[in-house]
């Protein structure tokens, strides 16, 4: 044991409070700080926050025009149902969709490409 954990996952935006109630509303978490400038959400094993940055510039995916900043993947049961969920709270789905169907790339209201995958085991 190194005495060494994973505490947090920091997204930059230009809107803390729009994106932590997304993935808050998303992963079942609570908005547990919120400032003007910085949002965090506690999850189960893990805090998640939105980082207000100045003359913030989404990731441009799938183009690399602007870099992706940052990729999560996120397991589910069902893509279809899970796909609906996250467009329900505010994601959007682009077009391209790479890959064999075992995932559906989504975008966060931030702009930062996430994942839903059947893919991931749970233990």
């Amino acid at each position: 044991m190194t005495g060494i954990r994973f505490g947090s996952v920091s997204l930059d935006s230009d809107d803390p409070a729009r994106l932590a109630d997304f993935w808050a509303n998303l992963l079942g978490g609570a908005v547990a700080f919120s400032g003007d400038d910085f949002v965090a959400v506690k999850l189960a094993n893990l805090w998640l926050t939105a980082v207000r940055v100045g003359n913030y510039v989404a990731p441009s995916w799938p183009s690399d025009e602007v870099a992706k900043q940052i990729h999560l993947d996120l397991a589910v049961d069902d893509l279809e149902s899970a796909t609906a969920t996250a467009i329900g709270f505010g994601a959007t789905q682009p077009d391209h969709q790479p890959g064999d169907g075992s995932y559906v790339v989504m975008l966060d209201p931030a702009g930062h490409p996430f994942c839903l995958t059947t893919q991931i085991p749970e233990d």
